[in-house]
């Protein structure tokens, strides 16, 4: 895989304690550094015009004079320094890369991955929260919609927290499919099954709030019988994953049992939905706060871009996650 890289993201600084640390991107660079044509791009920064895009001008005004003071703490769990102004540019710059070199027909061992932070998918349009600051897949995906580089972008977001955010920004829309799989009650509260868009974006957002527990066989099996099916459906010019990798069953921060070998799969599963769909395919990184697991995890999907094939989960569908899936099925009408 290709993978967007800035030193920038690593100057964002959020303290000795904080699960979003530099250091996730340090341990993802050790687990790639023997891997086979891992190779990095310095993408540019995104600009003021492409956030208020997706954001508001006050808060964007605000969060600038945060930084520009010093930083602290936003809110009880997100941070900022000074120099998180110009990492959260950075950060939003490399998912409009990964957007673009993925249209630009960047695929199979070339499929583009932004590695930056802060990450992104909980960051409303008017406010920082969750660790977020700007929406980096929001901002990708409006950037090539308003560049007639596309016409629709789906994004899907397996993320073990909902994106709030990224649902927000696009709930009214038609030309942004978001979906998003999740473990229910978890922060930030948000995603039922219920919560499907308004107006021009009715139907438009899909949420599979799974329990905590569910294994990579609930994923894969709402991959094949929702999302993909949705998807194909939607008819994208390109599917961003908002790529958080905290479902694993060692993150330090959930209850969810997602393998490493499990990562692999469900990559397999999105690159079928865009040869069906005949979409490009980018990876935008969100949240994974065990280090070792984080790593392990990225390093899977780049070996999957590089031929490997995950062996089949041995896991059963639990009842409990069979239930959602059916919930999500009444919803949206599939046989």
């Amino acid at each position: 895989m290709k993978f967007g890289y800035r030193e920038t993201c690593l100057e964002h600084k959020t303290g000795p304690r904080h699960p979003e640390s530099p250091d996730r991107l340090r341990a993802i660079r050790r687990a790639l550094a023997d891997r086979h044509g891992a190779s990095y791009v310095d993408a540019d920064s995104t600009t003021r015009e492409r956030v208020l895009a997706v954001h508001d001008a006050d808060y964007v005004d605000e969060f600038e004079q945060f930084c520009a003071d010093g930083g602290g703490d936003w809110d009880a769990d997100t941070v900022a320094c000074e120099d998180t102004w110009d990492a959260a540019l950075a950060s939003a710059g490399l998912a409009e890369w990964a957007a673009e070199a993925a249209l630009d027909g960047e695929d199979g061992r070339n499929t583009p991955f932004s590695l930056g932070r802060p990450p992104g998918h909980h960051a409303v349009a008017d406010d920082a929260m969750g660790f977020c600051f700007f929406n980096n897949a929001a901002v990708a995906a409006q950037s090539v919609i308003d560049r007639d580089l596309a016409d629709r972008v789906a994004i899907l977001d397996w993320d073990v927290h909902h994106g709030n955010g990224t649902q927000d920004i696009f709930y009214d829309q038609g030309d942004v499919y978001y979906v998003s799989i999740h473990e229910d009650t978890l922060y930030p509260g948000s995603g039922a099954v219920e919560e499907t868009g308004e107006g021009e974006g009715d139907g438009r957002t899909l949420n599979v709030p799974f329990p905590a527990g569910t294994t990579e066989a609930g994923y894969l099996t709402a991959v094949e019988e929702l999302i993909a099916p949705e998807l194909v459906a939607f008819d994208p010019d390109l599917l961003l994953v908002s790529a958080g990798f905290d479902a694993h069953k060692h993150d330090p921060i959930s209850r969810m049992r997602v393998s490493t070998e499990g990562y692999g799969l469900l990559t397999q599963r999105v690159r079928d939905i865009t040869d069906d769909a005949d979409a490009a395919l980018g990876f935008v990184l969100e949240g994974g706060y065990g280090l070792d697991t984080l790593s392990e995890s990225i390093r899977m999907v780049h070996e999957v871009f590089d031929g490997y094939q995950p062996p089949p989960t041995d896991d059963e569908l639990r009842d409990a996650a069979r239930e959602v899936i059916d919930d999500v099925k009444a919803q949206f009408d599939l046989d």
